[in-house]
């Protein structure tokens, strides 16, 4: 199924985590912790091996907890990491999980709203979103491709990963409930269907390169600037 967020315990000896939170979840904890990061940080990086350029600076969009791009940072010390998020709560834990690593390739995060005309970075040699694309109304996915356009260079790769509806490929129970369950949350996120990502990115000047399947039953798409 989807990724999503589940409880998790320590028992005595292990490392107590923050409570268990969930893009789009409101909460007070400075340090989140989203249990799907566990779960799929390792299959996504080793897809990153082969997409990220061999030097240069990555944003992340929607970088939620803070999890994932501390994570990269320490896989790929050779790229500079960007972390940002729209969201006060996320940045607060961004920058919580940053001072606790202590790594020097990970910038403080920005407050970056993706739908917005205007981002507050002028340029990027990749740019990394991991399930933001389905937590989101659909106009976070077009600002996000729009603003990918104007920041990389020609060649340069849009990176996201999550959950899709493919026409040609039976879409999972667990990702319709999961669909379903997004929408009761609010009405305007849900599962995207692929062809209409690919048709948005062509139109904003990004070319589909490759779809890559991923454990429990998710994608990684990459797109490069034309």
């Amino acid at each position: 199924m989807a990724d999503r967020a589940r409880a998790s315990r320590a028992g005595a000896g292990e490392t107590v985590m923050p409570q268990p939170w969930m893009p789009g979840d409101g909460g007070e904890a400075d340090k989140r912790h989203a249990p799907a990061t566990l779960r799929n940080r390792e299959a996504i990086a080793a897809v990153l091996a082969d997409w990220l350029p061999p030097a240069g600076s990555v944003i992340e969009g929607a970088s939620g907890s803070g999890e994932h791009v501390i994570h990269f940072a320490a896989a790929f010390p050779h790229l500079h990491w960007q972390p940002s998020d729209p969201a006060p709560a996320g940045l607060v834990s961004i920058a919580a999980w940053r001072a606790e690593a202590g790594l020097s390739n990970v910038a403080p995060p920005l407050a970056l709203d993706a739908s917005a005309s205007g981002w507050p970075v002028d340029r990027a040699d990749a740019i990394l979103c991991i399930n933001m694309v389905h937590i989101s109304p659909w106009e976070a996915t077009l600002g996000l491709l729009a603003g990918a356009a104007r920041l990389l260079a020609p060649g340069a790769p849009l990176i996201l990963y999550g959950p899709y509806i493919e026409a040609d490929v039976p879409t999972a129970a667990s990702n319709l409930d999961f669909d379903a369950n997004l929408r009761t949350r609010d009405p305007a996120w849900g599962l995207r269907d692929i062809d209409a990502v690919k048709a948005a990115a062509r139109d904003a000047g990004l070319a589909f390169i490759e779809r890559r399947a991923m454990p429990a039953n998710n994608l990684m798409l990459l797109f490069r600037r034309t």
